[in-house]
């Protein structure tokens, strides 16, 4: 169940919901209980589907080595399935409207599409759709939060790209690629707003969400001055966390440092999802997706993310 990785779910809803222009809520705390039963249900699912492949390539891993039984690993990923709609029921159709397509893209990358030149835009969809999970969920809407989502899912997008050759190494270019990914995401997270837009992301996907308070008069409000340096802080980590990883997998793209590279990524998702709540003026929640990076790296040492 790679329960590490579990760390980086919480901060999609949190993520949305600041974008959405509100405060967490019961049916924030709904739509994080969807979010992670849907990803891990995506989890047994994804080994019961690459059990004869991890026979050869991953032998130690749970199926492959006989210490769950290919049933119950796909029993398991059916009940979380059905657990993830129920939860995202109870906090409203729009988050029921959001989870479903979250889902069927769970099972449609897990059953095959991992393995076409679609598979890291799949990876990149489903996040994006949690996030948008946590907009729907707390309000009911989730155009505001579209920007931040298009963000956390091109950052998957990367990772994802580099996961494809974790197993048995190969070409520099996916390391490269997620290198300048974050560089590009680093910058397009911390633009001021009013800042031209330069890259490839579209202006409104560089504006926060919220318009900060005291911009019509030219005076800066302290929540603003707070939001924008915790901002910096989450994004500057999000680079550190991701970019040396990168760097060397893009110099020696062997199997050690391409998962090496693909586990720093995924830690890399929780101060990126920090950055984009703190940009929307989402203090308190920021702080508390931050807390939850050194959790995530804790268990990291017991089990592996990846």
């Amino acid at each position: 169940m790679r329960l590490p990785a579990l760390f980086s779910v919480p901060g999609d809803a949190l993520a949305g919901t600041a974008a959405a222009g509100a405060r967490p809520d019961r049916r924030t705390l709904l739509a994080i209980g969807s979010s992670l039963c849907l990803y891990e249900a995506g989890m047994a699912l994804n080994d019961w589907a690459d059990r004869d492949v991890d026979a050869v390539e991953r032998p130690h891993r749970p199926l492959p080595s006989g210490r769950i039984r290919p049933a119950a690993a796909l029993t398991a990923a059916c009940a979380l399935t059905a657990a993830g709609l129920a939860l995202a029921a109870r906090a409203g159709r729009p988050a029921l409207t959001v989870a479903a397509p979250l889902a069927a893209t769970v099972w449609a990358y897990d059953l095959g599409v991992k393995h076409t030149p679609a598979g890291p835009v799949a990876m990149g969809a489903a996040r994006g759709l949690d996030l948008l999970l946590g907009a729907a969920a707390t309000t009911g809407r989730t155009a505001r939060a579209l920007p931040s989502a298009v963000l956390l899912g091109t950052h998957t997008v990367a990772v994802t790209t580099v996961s494809r050759q974790e197993a048995r190494g190969g070409s520099p270019l996916a390391p490269l690629a997620a290198l300048a990914t974050t560089a590009l995401l680093t910058r397009a997270v911390t633009r001021r707003p009013g800042e031209p837009a330069s890259g490839p992301f579209p202006a409104t996907a560089l504006t926060p969400a919220r318009t900060p308070a005291g911009s019509r008069t030219g005076r800066r409000h302290p929540a603003d001055a707070t939001a924008e340096l915790l901002t910096a802080a989450c994004a500057a980590t999000y680079a550190a966390t991701a970019a040396r990883p990168y760097f060397h997998a893009a110099l020696n793209p062997s199997p050690p440092l391409t998962q090496r590279a693909v586990g720093a990524g995924i830690r890399a998702t929780i101060p990126l999802q920090a950055a984009l709540t703190a940009r929307s003026r989402g203090t308190a929640a920021a702080l508390l997706i931050t807390a939850l990076a050194p959790l995530g790296a804790k268990f990291a040492k017991k089990v592996s993310v990846t």
